[in-house]
């Protein structure tokens, strides 16, 4: 059962045809209820015409032997005492009307024969006063050997001679009964013709509606068969969820294939720029080994010092890739500038505390890049500038050297790039400081941009949220 209604077109007919079953069954009781209520009342107008037509003979005097019964409607006409005293000729059986009688008692006279003296009788009522409600009730009668449900309707009429009389007349069901019943028949008969046209539309419109979802699902498969993120899946010419989901599918493959060119060429990136240093470092061990006077230690260490920064860096992208957080502790950007700027010739801090919320050890790595860009490109003095503005704090790093070129702005923040690249190979960069100082603030919520500083050279400022 479950590998059957499996598949979403499956799910969609069958709660449809449910949908559509409940609607047509609660429709249907409805229209066989409006239907039998519409016919009662019908049966109960004509048994209630009929009754009250033999109340009027009997409240003018017509005898009961004289009495004009209709022959399509059972009569009974009962005294107070459940007495039968008229009833149709043709009646055999009859129920639901109190009094099974057929057959009336030998009466002498009419009903307005005797009972003079009840007539200055103010309590009773006036002979040949038909009483205004009637009662209406089901039951069956046989009439001429053919046996029917009816509708009763009772009138009661007062008389001079036999006091209150009740007058029953019945209107046949049949009508009603076989109005129902064929409009059951209908519905038996047509429900299930139209639940199989809603299950085939369904199907059918389903299938339509999914055949892109499908084409997706295909070019999906072939693409992680190929592992060709150049490809994208079919967008169709709609303005509907599935056209979105075609769009943000190859949203995601767009991403997705950046995201993995990036690591490629970071990876190629990385392979390169730790082979010159490996390179070189051995050369000066083959050579310190086949002539020791001739080793240069200085370079040796040179060498070693830029393999271990170059490594530490990657592996800081690494831990940044992966999604290491920022922390959450209070920081002190100012105190972090000043400990960052000791020690270094040429630089000058005015730093305010300022605290933010974050990493110590990421926040000193992106004011660290920042002094060793500058140191690497100014002419003679680096500025540093901690401050608040507004619900912000403000890292400024300036140098007095060439600047940056408003081309360039956006692209020295990318991953291995210099763009001076023999004397950033000389002083050791790898093109990794500015981008993972960019990295760094945008974890913690902040910026990291580059402008033309007052002296002329590149101002870098550092904006973070303050705590």
């Amino acid at each position: 059962m479950r590998r059957l209604f499996g598949s979403v077109r499956a799910r969609a007919t069958l709660g449809a045809v449910l949908v559509v079953a409940v609607a047509l069954a609660a429709a249907g009781a409805a229209l066989l209820l409006s239907l039998r209520s519409h016919l009662t009342d019908q049966a109960d107008t004509k048994a209630e015409s009929a009754a009250r037509e033999v109340a009027s003979q009997i409240a003018v005097g017509t005898a009961f032997d004289r009495l004009e019964l209709d022959d399509d409607h059972p009569v009974q006409v009962v005294d107070a005492n459940g007495t039968l005293v008229a009833a149709s000729d043709d009646l055999e059986r009859i129920s639901g009307t109190g009094t099974a009688a057929v057959t009336p008692r030998p009466q002498s006279g009419g009903p307005g024969e005797g009972g003079e003296e009840d007539a200055d009788d103010d309590s009773s009522p006036e002979p040949g006063e038909i009483d205004e409600d009637t009662e209406f009730g089901d039951g069956s009668a046989t009439i001429d050997g053919k046996d029917d449900a009816y509708r009763f309707a009772t009138v009661r009429v007062e008389t001079a001679d036999r006091g209150l009389l009740a007058v029953h007349a019945g209107a046949s069901l049949d009508a009603e009964q076989s109005a129902v019943t064929t409009t059951t028949t209908g519905m038996l008969t047509g429900f299930p013709l139209l639940l199989c046209v809603v299950a085939a539309v369904t199907w059918l419109v389903t299938r339509r509606a999914l055949r892109p979802v499908e084409d997706i699902r295909r070019e999906m498969a072939e693409i992680t068969a190929s592992e060709d993120l150049a490809r994208r899946v079919p967008e169709p010419d709609t303005h509907d969820e599935v056209a979105r989901l075609a769009r943000t599918t190859n949203a995601t493959l767009a991403a997705l294939e950046a995201s993995v060119e990036r690591q490629r060429r970071f990876v190629a990136d990385a392979s390169h720029e730790l082979r010159s240093p490996i390179a070189s470092l051995r050369t000066q061990l083959e050579v310190a080994a086949a002539h020791p006077e001739l080793l240069d230690l200085d370079g040796a260490v040179e060498d070693t010092v830029r393999l271990q920064r170059l490594a530490a860096d990657l592996l800081l992208l690494a831990r940044l890739d992966a999604g290491e957080g920022p922390g959450a502790r209070r920081v002190d950007l100012g105190e972090v500038a000043r400990r960052e700027a000791r020690g270094r010739d040429g630089v000058s801090v005015a730093a305010e505390a300022v605290e933010v919320i974050g990493s110590r050890g990421q926040l000193e790595r992106v004011l660290g890049n920042l002094l060793d860009n500058a140191q690497r490109h100014a002419r003679s003095a680096v500025t540093v500038s901690v401050r608040r503005d507004g619900a912000w704090a403000v890292a400024e790093v300036a140098d007095d050297g060439d600047g940056v070129a408003a081309a360039d702005r956006e692209r020295i923040f990318e991953r291995f790039v210099r763009l001076d690249e023999a004397r950033s190979r000389d002083d050791g960069g790898a093109g990794l400081g500015l981008a993972i100082a960019r990295d760094v603030a945008a974890r913690h919520g902040g910026t990291l941009t580059v402008r033309d500083a007052p002296a002329g050279g590149a101002l870098f400022a550092l904006r973070l949220p303050l705590a």
